[in-house]
């Protein structure tokens, strides 16, 4: 058996149609994906508090070996990244560009939502 690294991809809830996609590209890199959305529904529905749903996230986010975070930043995927960067997880970053169509960026190249690019600094 081939040991495999544990990959958490973060990404926001406005790419949550794309969690197959994304668990296929970390697939396709010989890792693990531990994809919240594959595991639960964003937020189950609203049928269990969603702070229960945030803690069983950065469950997965301690236990894993590397966060790689997907798309624009959202102030849950800043979350992710700020309780990765207090674990000393890897970081990678990628932007999506079709479904089928996933590359590494620079933290130069993070983009983020509404108005979280002040945080650009943390990253």
């Amino acid at each position: 058996m081939k040991e495999m690294k544990l990959v958490y991809p973060a990404f926001s809830k406005h790419y949550f149609y794309f969690r197959m996609h994304i668990s296929k590209f970390v697939l396709e890199k010989d890792c693990v994906p531990l994809n919240p959305f594959m595991i639960h529904e964003y937020f189950l529905l609203d049928s269990v508090p969603r702070e229960t749903v945030r803690n069983s996230n950065n469950t997965l986010v301690v236990r894993c070996d590397e966060v790689w975070v997907f798309g624009p930043v959202s102030d849950g995927v800043l979350e992710e990244i700020r309780l990765a960067k207090k674990e000393q997880k890897p970081i990678k970053y990628f932007a999506i560009l079709k479904p089928k169509e996933i590359k590494e960026i620079s933290k130069d190249e993070i983009v983020f939502e509404e108005d979280l690019a002040k945080y650009r600094n943390e990253i």
